[in-house]
């Protein structure tokens, strides 16, 4: 009697040279678990998604982080893909029934970067002339900024980092700087390009940022075993704390929400389950009003023993900066995003208007 066949495994991401690299990263780890003839194989699969589609509508407008995920999610459903490999930061925290977010990557550097159109001299933000204009979709990234130089001016700036870096360099476009993760221009061998970190304390980055998840089908049981065995405990249990953290704030992809998170390691665990593992969970968050004139941050530093307990950390982080105004801020970004999308919803019902008089 015949062996069965090994299962072939679809890892399908976004077309982006980045995604593609992330993608090819996680299937090497999983290829690696296991080097037999009867080990499973795992292909690759990328495509558009929603958020790749639109590059002139700002973030801030188009909705939350479903824009990267939402098509893959139809691919995992109807079975074409069986993984989805995506940058953690961009997942969002609550997924759709019947899928569960099954591994995450050790975590890359999360920091936030710059990088100055060709040629010019400067180096840091602090250097940057008063009017410069610095590129970045991320509202996070806009209000960290604003806080600290309301002499910078901030334009959006959307595509895949090389395009993002052409605009930068284009002596026809205003672009002084960029910001962007320093994990992703890594990933695509971009880091030449970086004139500074933007770390903490000072700077925070986002949630996730840095890390790669996963996600699966949850009935799905021989994926999950895999992803178990590649995921980096340490990066969950920092990873998990900062997304409960975020969904207990009901905040996505543009909502000024920052992080700075470590874990120091008291004791590995053993044993398949790791029973024991332990470590001191620091936990640093805020929140940020878009214009950067109102801040409100908390720490929080505490031992935990599991995934469980590293999440109720988060979640009890976001409701003290509820507590003490994060709540108010988050009421006016939301107030302030729907004022905005009404302001171009009819600036575009004008402009339609002239056209049929036309």
């Amino acid at each position: 009697m015949s062996s069965p066949q090994p299962r072939t495994f679809v890892l399908a991401s976004r077309k982006s040279p980045m995604a593609q690299a992330q993608t090819v990263q996680v299937q090497a780890a999983l290829r690696a678990l296991d080097t037999s003839p009867s080990a499973p194989k795992f292909e690759t699969s990328f495509m558009s998604t929603a958020g790749d589609k639109n590059q002139v509508q700002a973030l801030y407008f188009l909705g939350g982080k479903e824009l990267w995920t939402g098509d893959l999610e139809v691919a995992l459903k109807e079975r074409a893909a069986d993984m989805l490999v995506h940058s953690l930061k961009d997942v969002p925290t609550v997924l759709p029934e019947g899928f569960v977010l099954a591994g995450i990557s050790e975590r890359d550097e999360p920091v936030d970067v710059m990088c100055v159109k060709a040629g010019m001299p400067w180096r840091t933000p602090e250097e940057l002339p008063e009017g410069s204009v610095v590129g970045t979709s991320s509202v996070r990234r806009i209000a960290m900024l604003k806080r600290r130089f309301p002499h910078l001016k901030f334009l959006d700036v959307r595509g895949n980092i090389a395009t993002r870096l052409a605009k930068l360099d284009d002596p026809a476009l205003p672009y002084a700087a960029l910001i962007a993760a320093k994990a992703g221009l890594v990933r695509v061998n971009l880091q030449h390009r970086i004139t500074c970190d933007l770390a903490p304390p000072t700077y925070s980055y986002a949630v996730g940022q840095g890390a790669l998840g996963i996600e699966v089908r949850a009935d799905d049981t021989e994926a999950l075993a895999l992803c178990k065995r590649i995921t980096h405990w340490p990066s969950l249990w920092r990873c998990r704390a900062e997304r409960a953290c975020l969904r207990e704030l009901e905040g996505g992809c543009s909502v000024p929400v920052g992080v700075v998170s470590a874990i120091e390691i008291e004791n590995e665990g053993e044993g398949e389950e790791a029973v024991g593992r332990a470590g001191v969970l620091s936990l640093t968050a805020g929140v940020t009003s878009v214009d950067g004139t109102e801040h409100v941050q908390h720490e929080i530093r505490e031992h935990v023993r599991s995934v469980e307990e590293a999440e109720a950390l988060g979640v009890r982080m976001a409701k003290t900066l509820k507590q003490n105004g994060a709540q108010k801020i988050l009421e006016d970004i939301t107030l302030d995003r729907q004022r905005r999308m009404e302001e171009a919803q009819r600036t575009d019902d004008l402009k339609k208007l002239n056209q049929t008089v036309e």
